[in-house]
């Protein structure tokens, strides 16, 4: 049969099809069976790009998962077999300043993680809905051969209480006006009484799970979080459809995780605690590491710093200690743009090491602290212009789009120095600050500076990273118990768009460290 004559008599069947499916009978009629998210397209059937207006694809079924926040829609059909795409957009509620949460799984995602019943139906994780609310939700399901079908569905939720009585209570200090540019609308907190939590610019958590392990350390990566165990080498995989997987760190000795989880080169980097010898290194390793927790590369910066001071005339036990938190490394960063990854000692200073080889680039920290008495680490000391402050008991490195390295400085001298050496300058502020480096020259100086007025000092943890269009999320996180914890969203002018304060129960507990989360434009592959 020529590719005219099957045209032909699939249109035919097509035109005999009074109140029957036509995509039934093109199957029927020879137009072959497909699998769910198939991409190959008979050019036969070019000329009609009907998979859409013959789909017999509904909503059947709405199952709520394990918190209000995410639900479960299943779609069934006989025309699942052209489907290659599901997106969804939950309608914003009246007055919000956040965009719509928007996700698009391709069904080829959807049958990895098992949500195909390999006949007629698919289920769709549908999360960041609104809790205690009526969420209107738009779904487009697009075909094979380019064309789309919309359904809608409106989905019911239970309220959300938080047991802490933080998250579901905050203080609006500023609140996002609608339509006031940001280039992010929603951010994970990372909390020390459970999973994180993903809140809007306008206040409103919009996920969460019940997870009793502490999201302090943990990152974000396609449509889960990785989390790492404070009191074991286990790391949990906790997707946003609530599904959690384990894994461990394949790094021999490790005990625990402390501090930041980053995106790496390839994978996720994390800096356990150490131990050999009958000796633990704290805070002291970084360890890039993949999906099912086997390490990529790893650093002993103990080891590293040890072996170039001895190479250039120094003694390391002055200063590398081991058993005692001398370095205190809370989070790094991967430079695509030389090969580096860069590390914050909250002890000492910032440093950027080459990745392969772990050769020192540069140090970057206040000159009157201890580590400067030492003419070797003096050696690749970075020095700022005048005007510019040098970070002090930093947290969350980061690199900006514009290459600059990026930090929350927040002003607190070293506390773990040998008796009587300098433990370095003390600020009454904490400021978001970005350095431009020049790693041959080793000049540098601030790009830019956040100060708040100079009005909030977080002594301890916090963070500030960049969202899209060089807007930043700022965390001004608590550690005494007693203040409160900010997050304060800032535009590309680092005008203040929408800032939040939390209660704080315990140190650092309430927000350790926020990122940006693009539930408003995400794509599952």
């Amino acid at each position: 049969m020529t590719p005219n004559t099957r045209i032909g008599t699939l249109i035919r069947c097509c035109l005999l099809a009074a109140g029957t499916l036509c995509l039934a009978l093109l199957t029927a009629c020879g137009g072959g069976t497909k699998t769910p998210g198939a991409a190959a397209v008979d050019p036969a059937f070019t000329i009609q790009p009907a998979l859409a207006a013959a789909s017999d694809m509904s909503v059947t079924a709405d199952r709520e998962g394990v918190s209000p926040f995410i639900h479960f829609l299943t779609l069934s059909g006989h025309s699942l077999a052209g489907l290659q795409r599901v997106g969804y957009t939950i309608g914003a509620k009246p007055g919000a300043a956040s965009a719509p949460v928007h996700l698009t799984y391709a069904v080829s995602a959807l049958v990895q993680r098992g949500y195909y019943d390999g006949h007629i139906a698919i289920t769709v994780p549908v999360v960041g809905l609104y809790a205690g609310y009526t969420n209107h939700v738009s779904l487009v399901l697009e075909f094979a051969d380019g064309s789309s079908q919309p359904l809608k569905a409106d989905i019911d939720t239970a309220a959300y209480v938080d047991a802490n009585g933080i998250y579901d209570h905050p203080n609006v200090i500023t609140r996002r006006a609608p339509g006031q540019a940001l280039g992010f609308n929603y951010f994970a907190i990372k909390s020390y009484y459970g999973s994180p939590l993903i809140v809007d610019t306008d206040g409103e958590v919009r996920w969460w799970v019940p997870q009793t392990a502490s999201g302090l350390t943990s990152t974000f990566a396609v449509d889960h979080f990785i989390m790492g165990d404070p009191n074991s080498a286990g790391l949990l995989r906790v997707g946003l459809d609530g599904t959690v997987a384990s894994a461990t760190l394949g790094l021999p000795g490790a005990i625990d995780f402390r501090h930041n989880l980053d995106p790496g080169k390839t994978g996720t980097i994390g800096t356990p605690d150490v131990t050999g010898g009958g000796i633990t290194e704290l805070e002291s390793t970084a360890a890039e590491f993949d999906a099912g927790g086997s390490v990529i590369q790893s650093w002993d910066l103990a080891a590293i710093i040890s072996q170039y001071m001895r190479d250039h005339g120094d003694d390391p036990s002055l200063f590398v200690r081991p058993g005692i938190d001398w370095f205190h490394m809370n989070s790094t960063a991967y430079d695509p743009t030389d090969d580096t990854l860069i590390a914050s000692s909250r002890e000492n200073f910032v440093i950027k090491l080459d990745y392969r080889t772990g050769n020192i680039v540069w140090i970057l920290g206040d000159p009157t602290k201890y580590w400067a008495t030492f003419p070797s680490l003096r050696a690749k000391a970075v020095k700022l212009a005048d005007g510019s402050l040098y970070p002090i008991g930093q947290h969350g490195v980061s690199i900006n789009s514009d290459g600059y390295l990026m930090l929350f400085d927040d002003g607190t001298p070293s506390l773990n120095q040998p008796a009587g050496a300098p433990s370095g300058q003390r600020r009454s502020y904490s400021s978001a600050v970005a350095y431009a480096i020049d790693p041959v020259t080793l000049q540098g100086h601030e790009a830019w500076r956040f100060d708040h007025g100079q009005t909030l000092y977080a002594a301890f943890c916090s963070s500030a990273y960049e969202g899209p269009d060089k807007s930043v999320l700022v965390d001004y996180a608590d550690y005494d118990g007693v203040s409160p914890a900010h997050l304060t969203g800032l535009d590309a002018q680092h005008n203040i768009v929408f800032e939040f304060a939390y209660a704080s129960r315990t140190g650092c507990g309430t927000a350790w460290n926020s990122i940006p989360i693009p539930l408003e434009n995400l794509t599952v592959q």
